[in-house]
């Protein structure tokens, strides 16, 4: 949640190199093409971590399995989200660990996987993935399926993370050790001086070392790709020995040269880099090749950006409605099946959301009938693919949609990874909010009527539950423990969420999570709300009962526009049906600007008017959709809605189909022999030959 600081602030553009501060002018720069390096794929694993040019191998839904089953070395793999914003702020730390331990790269490789990107969901819900970041061991030769061992260490800097490397290859047992893996345990110290007499030709280096440092077996793996040298340890426990050598303190390196002198090399510090550095620099020690993370392929290494313009003032269907896009068909794919408190959170969500959401009505009806679905189904558990499935519309219900993927407006970041869902999330809870203080009687018959803190209580446990930034999740939760109890009305509810959306906006100014386009700063702005600030004795205050009446309006059904969503397609009749939803639950249907000539002429050319005929055979519509500039994806779109005779049944109908159809015909061919051979008895019985 704490990445989310930039969401309900000025919106920014998605751009590689958008304005240098967003203008006080309402409107934003216009509508500008930029090209930008998005890394290998176009997906999230591009946008945090790039094969080729950082050290971390980036893996996908196609590849982890290949690289951690069955493998000659072990593998660190860190599950990410990339709208996290704690993995954004981790992210420099991971790729200098994955730069600092190269070396180490044919006994263990640290790699990265964002479960952010949809093709990735099912890879990341089979491992097990429900909180980013997830760090996750793998030991080498692994023939059976696993979902790897976390990483327990007491924090997750540099120093501790590279340590229990070294201790993960040491739980590995010699039969599954990799084998370009060195000994990393000790040798005895007498042992070392059966070493200079039989030095075979090569340096041998001996760290000399306490029982609990890691220098020496830190060097040993920064030297394992070199030729001509092999480094061992041992530890400081036999003061003859280390008298004999000159051994005054640890840690310290005992060097025998191919020529069979020996003796302690002089470094300015005894820390492993000095030490590692001599050894490699030693005549004769060469490199040999090194398996490095493979440059993707050029086409894949750039993605188009759309910079879209936009109005500050103004809340985008688009940028809520790819939130719900995120929420249902991602964020909830962590999680195989729900059940307990985790079902009864959803329900208790969903129930909110589909009663206050303003959008547009084919959207509500899908929100409304997820609703009435998790409200009257008799289980407790239930598989994520049943939810996924209703919000896909296999059942091809006619009059619900959600668009399937992302189209960030208000929420778009001057990076791939900045802002997005997080901001989306912040704009929905605030809406939700809002609608619930302006319109409560939407609540009736929910059993959240009477209760203040109802909405942000679903938003609450949602968080806690489902949010995959497990760190931005608990701050959340602290806020709420802390002050949510003092929320006694509705409008209290509204302006509760707004302090707290400014606190985590002041927490991580200046972190890596901000969009230095758009700097985390207190909200509303002077310019979009002058009556919400005051002086009072020199200093700048809120008047809350302003900032109250202009979030009313900022996040209300008459502030909501349509520009740029996602074409409704065929949906069947919504006029129609939004008027019914909207009179099932006393909402007022969402006004739109009428005089926008801007917004609308930023309308696709190809978008359905509101007089579209509905007579026009759904063939005829298809194609002329297909006609349209976002042809291809139609087409692509209606292949995966009817993968099966035109029709989007699964295959476990088409086959109950079958068999219905089966054995209705069994039976009533037998029917039909029945009757047939009774008849003939009858004719045999009734006939009376002539005398």
């Amino acid at each position: 949640m704490a990445a989310a600081g930039a969401a309900a602030r000025s919106p920014g553009a998605r751009a590689s190199r958008p304005p240098a501060s967003p203008p006080r002018a309402a409107r934003l720069p216009g509508l500008l093409l930029l090209l930008a390096a998005a890394g290998p794929g176009a997906g999230g694993a591009a946008r945090l971590y790039r094969a080729g040019e950082d050290a971390v191998w980036v893996l996908d839904s196609g590849s982890v399995r290949g690289a951690t089953a069955n493998s000659s070395v072990a593998w660190l793999v860190q599950f990410y989200s990339s709208w996290c914003g704690h993995c954004i702020g981790y992210a420099p730390t991971w790729r200098a660990l994955a730069g600092d331990v190269r070396d180490w790269a044919a006994a263990i490789r640290v790699a990265a996987l964002d479960c952010a990107e949809e093709k990735n969901q099912e890879v990341c819900r089979a491992y097990d993935i429900h909180f980013y970041p997830t760090f996750r061991y793998f030991k080498a030769f692994t023939k059976e399926f696993t979902t790897g061992e976390d990483f327990r260490g007491p924090d997750r800097e540099l120093r501790t993370v590279r340590q229990m490397m070294i201790d993960f290859l040491q739980n590995h047992t010699d039969s599954s050790r990799p084998p370009a893996c060195p000994a990393l345990d000790p040798i005895p110290p007498r042992d070392v001086l059966a070493l200079l007499s039989s030095h075979g030709g090569r340096y041998v280096a001996v760290v000399f070392e306490s029982n609990s440092s890691y220098v020496g077996r830190e060097v040993i793996l920064d030297l394992m790709p070199y030729e001509n040298v092999v480094v061992s340890r041992a530890l400081d426990r036999d003061g003859a020995v280390l008298e004999r050598l000159g051994v005054a303190s640890v840690p310290s390196c005992y060097l025998i040269h191919p020529n069979g002198s020996h003796g302690l090399i002089r470094v300015a510090k005894p820390l492993r880099s000095f030490f590692s550095s001599y050894l490699k620099s030693l005549p004769d020690v060469r490199k040999k090749s090194l398996s490095l993370p493979e440059k993707p392929n050029e086409e894949e290494n750039t993605g188009v950006m759309v910079r879209r313009e936009f109005d500050r003032a103004k809340l985008y269907t688009a940028d809520l409605e790819s939130g719900l896009h995120c929420l249902l068909r991602v964020e909830l794919a962590a999680h195989r099946s729900l059940a307990g408190a985790e079902l009864k959170t959803l329900r208790d969500f969903v129930t909110v959301v589909a009663k206050l959401f303003p959008g547009r009505p084919p959207v509500r009806k899908l929100l409304g009938t997820l609703q009435e679905w998790l409200a009257t189904l008799p289980l407790d558990r239930i598989p994520y693919n049943a939810v996924l499935d209703l919000v896909n519309n296999k059942m091809r219900i006619s009059g619900i949609f959600l668009t399937n993927h992302v189209q960030w407006v208000g929420c778009q970041g001057s990076r791939p990874e900045l802002r997005g869902y997080p901001c989306s999330l912040w704009k929905l809870f605030h809406t939700l909010t809002v609608q619930a203080s302006t319109h409560p009687e939407a609540l009736a018959g929910t059993g959240f009527e009477d209760d203040p803190q109802a909405v942000l209580q679903a938003v609450r446990r949602y968080v806690r539950t489902f949010f995959g930034c497990q760190e931005c999740g608990q701050h959340f939760e602290e806020m709420a423990a802390e002050s949510l109890d003092a929320v006694k009305s509705l409008d209290q509810a509204v302006l509760w969420l707004w302090r707290q959306h400014n606190a985590v906006n002041g927490r991580l100014a200046g972190q890596l999570s901000e969009d230095p386009k758009f700097p985390k700063v207190p909200w509303p702005t002077p310019d979009l709300c002058p009556a919400c600030h005051e002086e009072i004795k020199g200093l700048d205050s809120w008047h809350e009962g302003q900032v109250l009446a202009f979030l009313k309006q900022h996040y209300s059904s008459s502030n909501l526009v349509d520009t740029y969503s996602a074409d409704l397609g065929d949906v069947g009749d919504t006029g129609a049906l939004g008027q019914g939803l909207v009179e099932g639950r006393g909402l007022t249907a969402p006004e739109r600007p009428q005089g926008d000539q801007h917004a609308a002429s930023l309308r696709p050319p190809h978008r359905p008017g509101p007089r579209t005929r509905l007579s026009e055979s759904p063939q005829h519509r298809l194609d002329s959709r297909a006609q349209s500039p976002q042809g291809p994806r139609v087409l692509e779109e209606a292949k995966a809605a009817a993968p099966f005779l035109g029709i989007g049944f699964s295959s476990l109908d088409m086959s109950l189909c079958v068999v219905l159809y089966v054995a209705s015909s069994l039976f009533l061919m037998l029917m039909y022999f029945f009757f047939r051979v009774r008849s003939k008895r009858w004719k045999v019985r009734l006939y009376h030959p002539a005398v």
